[in-house]
């Protein structure tokens, strides 16, 4: 199911440690109208970048999240929240593009380099900006 123009359930649910464990990832009615938020903030970050987003992990059940070692309060858990790579960018380079749009944000995260996470709330957004490296911990800005 398509939701919004190239963005689909399947892809902003998909684990692969889902799959290996059997832990059902299927998101509730709530959750699915969060995923199309989602979805349609990463329309706007695709036209921003002019590419297509890979989407490493977006939402994650209870289960998931617990399995992965995810944050407790996790916006993955709400469908709010997807773990994106851009091709021809780095994970910098797209962070950094992000923030200096205008597009409205909850969190955004370059983790580890390897990856940015895009998040939204259901309240006010913060357009809270976080760097997380191994054996750093979370530090402000995006660095």
């Amino acid at each position: 199911m398509n939701l919004s123009e190239h963005f689909t359930q399947a892809e902003l649910t998909v684990s692969e440690t889902a799959a290996r464990r059997g832990i059902d990832n299927t998101p509730d009615a709530f959750t699915l109208a969060n995923l199309k938020k989602l979805a349609e903030g990463l329309e706007i970050v695709r036209a921003l970048v002019g590419r297509p987003i890979n989407v490493t992990s977006g939402y994650r059940s209870p289960a998931l999240n617990k399995a992965i070692g995810g944050a407790a309060n996790s916006a993955h858990m709400f469908g709010l929240a997807a773990d994106i790579n851009v091709n021809g960018y780095t994970p910098r380079q797209l962070a950094l593009k992000i923030r200096d749009s205008g597009i409205t944000f909850d969190q955004l995260i370059l983790e580890y380099d390897n990856w940015v996470h895009f998040g939204l709330s259901a309240g006010a957004p913060r357009r809270e900006l976080l760097t997380i490296r191994n054996g750093t911990g979370y530090m402000k800005g995006i660095l």
